[in-house]
């Protein structure tokens, strides 16, 4: 078992933390198997609050894949309480906002679409379900009477022990 951290790094208008609807966000994940390489042609989604069981053991996973070119059977986990929060103290650098469990197979991309919360700076207004699809969002803080945004968006997968 593998763990690997997904990473990410943004520019920050007037925005000082942007997380995840944790544990209920759905993650969409290109992966690669282990044993062949083979890369899926779509993302798949895991949701660290569901689980589904596997077949061949007691256990459960939040996502059991099968892989089309060798027919190994992988599985990938949300880290429990691995849930991190990008603030406006991390602009400039890559910080983890969750750690993946791999069995056999590891993330080779991600595409982060919506449910991401962003919370004002100064105590301003918290905005829901974000969607991060076109890797920047822009909206306006009432609150603050001032213009807000996630922009720059990048990410990375790195093996974590």
């Amino acid at each position: 078992m593998v763990k690997i951290a997904l990473q990410i790094k943004a520019t920050l208008e007037s925005i000082d933390k942007l997380y995840t609807n944790h544990p209920y966000y759905q993650w969409f994940l290109k992966l690669k198997c282990g044993s062949c390489g083979e890369v899926t042609e779509k993302f798949h989604d895991l949701t660290e609050a569901e689980k589904i069981p596997q077949k061949h053991n007691r256990s459960e996973t939040n996502l059991l894949i099968k892989c089309k070119l060798c027919s190994r059977e992988n599985s990938i986990d949300v880290v429990e309480g691995s849930n991190g929060q990008f603030r406006s103290s991390d602009e400039g650098k890559f910080k983890t906002l969750v750690i993946f469990d791999c069995r056999g197979v590891e993330p080779v991309d991600f595409e982060p679409k919506s449910g991401w919360i962003a919370v004002g700076e100064d105590d301003g207004k918290t905005f829901e379900d974000v969607d991060l699809t076109e890797k920047e969002w822009a909206d306006y803080d009432d609150k603050n009477q001032n213009s807000v945004g996630v922009y720059e968006l990048e990410w990375q997968f790195v093996k974590v022990k």
